[in-house]
């Protein structure tokens, strides 16, 4: 019995050591970290083509990291699944995810 005890006590406290107050990972993994910079990235060149008063129709706006960025539409059409409407550089393997913003600099999706 006290051998199950001390299984289970060990368990317990492997399980908590990884683990905050709401249950949610004590650390943030690198590829989340990765994430958050490209949305980071992304933001910062939808601003700057704001102010230069570009139009978003459906446009790749550049690159952050291993992330294309592309303006989509939303609800998205066919148009936007098309390979030739996608950015070149995730299209020949330049970078490996994309994100897909809307006209108005808000994330539809990141892959």
């Amino acid at each position: 019995m006290s051998l199950l005890f001390i299984i289970l006590i060990s368990a317990i406290v492997i399980f908590r050591v990884g683990f905050d107050e709401q249950g949610v990972s004590a650390s943030t993994s690198e590829y989340v970290k990765e994430q958050q910079e490209a949305v980071i990235c992304a933001n910062n060149i939808y601003q700057q083509e704001k102010e230069n008063n570009a139009e978003f129709n459906s446009q790749c706006l550049g690159t952050c990291m291993d992330f294309a960025v592309d303006i989509v539409h939303v609800p998205r059409t066919d148009e936007d699944n098309k390979s030739e409407n996608q950015c070149e550089s995730y299209r020949n393997g330049k970078v490996g995810h994309f994100i897909e913003l809307d006209k108005d600099g808000k994330i539809v999706r990141l892959v």
